[in-house]
């Protein structure tokens, strides 16, 4: 079903990162979290049209593999290759089911990777085949919802997006739907893990040193907008990031 749902999106998915809250928060956060990829193997999971994965490579990566498990997605990054040469790499692929790589990585990342499992024990099997894939002590960086963020706040429209919940909670965490407002707008029914799904699933794949790391907003952002534009955001920040070692 995800891969059906981001088969329908394609190459509209790379408009995701003009977005305010994208192209100030996650995009230069996310960014400065991974550092310096330079002569380092990227694995780059649910790595959609590839935004990521080329930023790497141009950043001075030795190898970048994108995975993704929508057809279309793998589709429209590979187009962007084919256009613009740089050498990355990309499988369709369940990072459930990833395969095992003869040489692991140097770190792995994953941005809004774990919100369409369809139970806990998918959210394992995810966390123990990344741990697998990357090099004894090497980083995994996650890009993801926030588990405190407070839906009965102020709405994120300005930002660009809406995050609003559907009511009841799985053994994951909380369903909501999230719309990005493109034109036209896109939305997405999600399950995005809880605080405690994700460290105890974590930890039992042999992820050590995990730290909740905040999403702030970029100095370039507080020019363009100014600091009360981003008061909402800041009181109650839907999305944030994790670090952790294999």
């Amino acid at each position: 079903m995800t891969g059906q749902l981001y088969d329908e999106i394609g190459e509209a998915f790379e408009g995701f990162k003009t977005l305010p809250l994208m192209r100030y928060g996650e995009v230069p956060g996310f960014l400065a979290l991974v550092g310096d990829v330079a002569g380092k193997s990227v694995l780059d999971l649910a790595s959609g049209t590839g935004f990521y994965s080329r930023e790497f490579k141009r950043r001075g990566a030795s190898r970048v593999l994108g995975v993704d498990i929508s057809s279309e997605m793998v589709g429209a990054a590979r187009a962007m290759e084919a256009k613009d040469p740089l050498g990355v790499e990309y499988e369709v692929g369940d990072v459930a089911e990833l395969p095992f790589y003869e040489q692991r990585f140097d770190l792995a990342v994953a941005v809004q990777c774990f919100n369409y499992a369809d139970d806990v024990a998918t959210i394992e099997r995810m966390c123990r085949t990344i741990h697998r894939s990357i090099a004894d002590g090497a980083d995994f960086f996650a890009f993801v919802q926030n588990p405190d963020f407070r839906f009965d706040g102020p709405s994120l429209a300005k930002y660009g997006f809406l995050c609003e919940s559907l009511g009841g909670v799985t053994e994951i965490g909380p369903r909501v739907r999230i719309t990005a407002l493109l034109d036209p707008p896109i939305s997405f029914v999600a399950n995005p893990p809880s605080r405690e799904t994700y460290e105890r699933s974590l930890r039992a794949a042999g992820f050590k040193h995990l730290t909740w790391v905040p999403l702030e907003i970029s100095e370039a952002g507080v020019r363009e907008y100014g600091e009360e534009f981003w008061a909402d955001y800041v009181a109650n920040p839907p999305l944030t990031m994790l670090r952790c070692h294999a």
